[in-house]
């Protein structure tokens, strides 16, 4: 008979399923990247396969990003995210099975002679019990839902911890070569400054001299305050750049780092295979996250489905009494309780409709964000190959640039000094040297940036949290 009514409560358990079933929704985006970014290069690796120091190839930029991995804050309380998810699940689960609890009690008491018909007496009662509260027998799946929906909820938190630890590594990496071109510019705009001091005494000679007019002393004046005031700039933007730096890492950058490499080396000689957009699917932490919520959302109508059909709980307890302690366990004293109750909804003003339909409306959010997420990792991983393609390019043609508005200023100061041409083509030639230096410092940096981001877009992976 125990045998018989232990089969059928197992049966129970495990008889009906009224989650919809997960289902991928349809990708919703190309099915290729643009042709015209997709550059097929020999030896390319993917993401996965490719060792992040490979990609992130200043050693002092590697011991950034492993720093703020452990020190962010961000990262700290989306590690302990992970944790409280974690204790979550696992109090949910344990509604899956029966709490059992003991119970003992001893009591003593006298009745007097004023209140009884007989002689006043003591008396003695003991009582030992192990007891099972109300167990719901999860025969619509509810109980099983609603911990699946707990353990889908710890797994996005694990994938969205994973996420955001990518996304730290980019915001580091991209800080750090901010930093770095405005080290190197204001290095330029220092070397400039310096240069148009000493023309600048040169006019002011050649003025008391008589040789040139106040109008060119003037213009030298001129292009140095512009100098000048870059250099105040990106002073400023340097001061500004580290600040934020030193947040990502989580505390003061110490000075025991290694040197930096110069911007022109920054981006490594690895070639990256960008695959096909549905790889992504398993390769990005973040779309990961967003289908384990999904999956949660669908396992939530279940439990709500679910509380539309009559539930049924179980409790009983077994246990001995006896008013002599040296004979409470024995078989005169055992005693023993078991019975089922049934719980079934009539009407309460539509209360379950609603959270059925709240259920259905949390599903239909979820696959929006899933296929957000989808379509933001696309666009991240085409973006970043339409500026491989092009970036390369710009920096070619922006070195070749700077080395002809050398030579133009160059030519200036000759024809100038040989009274050719007036000092304003002087002026001219000096400030489009300058913005064109300065502008090949820039497209560094993003060529820099923009190799780290396709790296991450397409789920490489910084050093692991221990």
């Amino acid at each position: 008979m125990r045998k018989s009514l232990l089969l059928v409560i197992l049966g129970l358990l495990g008889a009906c399923q009224l989650a919809p079933e997960h289902i991928r929704p349809s990708l919703p985006t190309q099915s290729q990247y643009p042709a015209d970014y997709s550059v097929a290069e020999v030896d390319a690796q993917t993401a996965s396969q490719l060792d992040w120091h490979e990609v992130f190839v200043d050693q002092r930029l590697q011991v950034l990003v492993e720093t703020a991995l452990v020190n962010n804050r961000d990262m700290q309380v989306a590690v302990l995210r992970i944790d409280e998810a974690r204790a979550a699940y696992r109090i949910q689960n344990a509604d899956r099975l029966p709490t059992v609890s003991g119970t003992a009690s001893a009591q003593r008491s006298r009745t007097s002679i004023a209140t009884s018909s007989t002689s006043a007496g003591v008396s003695e009662s003991y009582t030992a019990r192990l007891t099972v509260p109300a167990f719901e027998l999860d025969f619509w799946g509810r109980v099983h839902n609603l911990s699946a929906a707990a353990l889908r909820n710890y797994l996005a938190t694990v994938e969205a911890a994973q996420a955001f630890q990518r996304s730290l590594a980019r915001d580091v990496a991209l800080t750090y070569l901010a930093t770095l071109e405005a080290e190197e510019r204001i290095a330029l705009a220092e070397r400039t400054v310096q240069a148009r001091s000493d023309q600048l005494r040169i006019a002011r000679r050649r003025l008391d001299a008589g040789v040139t007019s106040e109008l060119e002393f003037r213009q030298a004046e001129t292009l140095l305050t512009q100098a000048e005031a870059e250099l105040a700039g990106l002073r400023l933007t340097r001061a500004q750049n580290e600040n934020l730096l030193a947040v990502l890492v989580g505390g003061p950058i110490g000075d025991d780092l290694p040197m930096p490499q110069s911007l022109a080396n920054q981006v490594g000689a690895s070639a990256l295979s960008a695959g096909l957009p549905s790889n992504l699917l398993e390769s990005r932490p973040d779309i990961r996250a967003a289908e384990e919520s999904l999956i949660a959302a669908r396992a939530n109508i279940g439990a709500a489905r679910a509380a539309f059909f009559p539930s049924i709980q179980l409790t009983g307890n077994s246990g001995y009494a006896s008013t002599d302690l040296d004979s409470l366990l024995g078989t005169d004293g055992r005693a023993w309780s078991f019975g089922p109750s049934i719980n079934l909804p009539i009407f309460n003003f539509g209360r379950r409709r609603a959270s059925l339909d709240v259920a259905k409306a949390r599903e239909h959010i979820a696959v929006a964000q899933y296929e957000q997420s989808i379509q933001t990792a696309f666009r991240e991983v085409a973006d970043a190959l339409a500026g491989k393609r092009y970036l390369a390019a710009q920096v070619a043609a922006q070195e070749r640039g700077v080395v002809a508005q050398r030579r133009l200023a160059e030519l200036a100061h000759k024809r100038y000094s040989e009274g050719v041409v007036r000092y304003l083509e002087v002026l001219d030639a000096e400030r489009s040297l300058f913005a064109a230096e300065q502008a090949l410092l820039q497209v560094r940096r993003i060529e820099a940036g923009n190799h780290i981001a396709l790296y991450i877009a397409l789920g490489g992976s910084p050093p692991k949290i221990q």
